[in-house]
């Protein structure tokens, strides 16, 4: 296949007349090719960098897709930057079946007029574009087949299906889970993940989504709101997003669906890390995410809101009865009060510290289990359903 993408790539630099480019989805450089009349004004240090690093930095993806290249169905101008030192270029993006497979790269220096449909050698460069994506798609698993895989993995009906996703995505290659929680009335009709190379699975009628997402090979710097924000475009008011830790390969996908969707379900009930939460900010909230629910002895002081929101901020206030009571909005008094009572109730001690941990753990856990009692699945028996993107 590599020498039918090559010849590909020589045929569209010869009909432009200009230096060519095939990138995948990934900016990972699968074939390139210099024009006879190439001159050093032609080449930049993105075409430099990409052609001997086989690859493309963050930046310079984030600034091409930033022109709307992923979601584009035809020929793309990126205009210049001077101060980075990029010229102009011009994109075909390579589809196949409306699914993206990568991208031809043309350093034709605004020769070629978009606007007029008969400009020279367009719709051959945009045939050329269509021939390598029918081969890109043929060699390698379509996303809805990937998203099936997906599936496979995470209910355990298929666990060796993370070999077909690793190799698409590369063994070796950095990946990280995403867990969307999405409320009524759940995933809009024809959603999909708006970042190149991403997997999705649906769960639960539309109320939980997987997505899978490929991360530079450098790994990936940025924080989880940034990472999940393109994900949770277009989701109901209220959705949220978890972020698992980043793994190399698809190996562990069952603990990262595990970390990333308790982090989905905390951003949901904490204020601090809503709408997006990864793993290794969660802190305590990892261990009582591992609990079943709160301690029968609570039962009765979680039936009163009022003394259950009191306990929370007095111990997230390290028993501070002054800072408790401001953020209560209530007379230190009756924080006392409510404080004699809450023992009444639970029969604790709140002068000891293992009473205060049990209380704290539990009205932790009653407020992470009531905000997720809507749910119908669990981590290891949802009917997961795929999605394409």
């Amino acid at each position: 296949m590599r020498d039918d993408l090559q010849e590909l790539v020589d045929d569209v630099s010869r009909v432009l007349g200009a230096p060519a480019t095939l990138e995948d989805r990934d900016f990972t450089l699968l074939a390139f090719c210099a024009h006879a009349d190439d001159r050093t004004t032609t080449m930049d240090a993105v075409r430099t960098r990409s052609i001997l690093g086989r690859s493309s930095t963050p930046e310079v993806r984030a600034w091409f897709e930033g022109h709307g290249i992923a979601g584009a169905a035809g020929p793309v101008r990126v205009p210049a930057d001077p101060a980075a030192g990029i010229l102009t270029r011009l994109c075909l993006p390579v589809r196949a079946d409306g699914e993206l497979h990568g991208y031809l790269w043309l350093l034709d220096e605004g020769r070629t007029d978009l606007t007029a449909p008969a400009a020279p050698g367009l719709a051959a460069a945009v045939a050329v574009a269509e021939a390598a994506g029918r081969l890109l798609a043929g060699g390698r698993p379509g996303t809805a087949d990937l998203s099936r895989a997906l599936r496979g993995v995470l209910t355990g009906s298929s666990p060796s299906a993370g070999s077909r996703l690793g190799a698409a995505l590369g063994p070796d290659a950095p990946v990280t889970l995403v867990a969307l929680l999405v409320p009524p009335p759940g995933l809009p009709a024809g959603w999909s993940p708006p970042a190149a190379g991403a997997v999705p699975a649906v769960l639960a009628d539309g109320a939980e989504v997987a997505v899978l997402l490929p991360l530079p090979a450098g790994g990936d710097a940025r924080p989880a709101g940034a990472l999940a924000a393109a994900t949770l475009a277009g989701l109901p008011p209220g959705s949220t997003a978890g972020v698992a830790a980043a793994r190399r390969g698809c190996g562990d996908l069952p603990a990262q669906w595990h970390e990333a969707r308790t982090a989905a379900r905390v951003a949901a009930v904490d204020p601090r890390l809503a709408p997006a939460a990864s793993w290794p900010e969660l802190g305590a909230w990892r261990q009582v995410a591992a609990l079943p629910g709160p301690d029968p002895a609570l039962a009765a002081l979680l039936a009163d809101p009022v003394l259950t929101a009191t306990a929370e901020v007095w111990l997230d206030c390290a028993g501070s009865p002054q800072r408790a009571a401001a953020r209560l909005c209530v007379h230190r008094q009756t924080l006392y009060y409510r404080l004699g009572r809450i023992e009444a109730l639970t029969g604790l001690d709140l002068a000891e510290g293992a009473d205060r941990l049990l209380l704290h753990l539990g009205v932790r856990a009653a407020r992470l289990t009531s905000s997720f009692a809507g749910a119908t699945t669990s981590d290891t028996d949802s009917d997961l359903s795929s999605t394409g993107s």
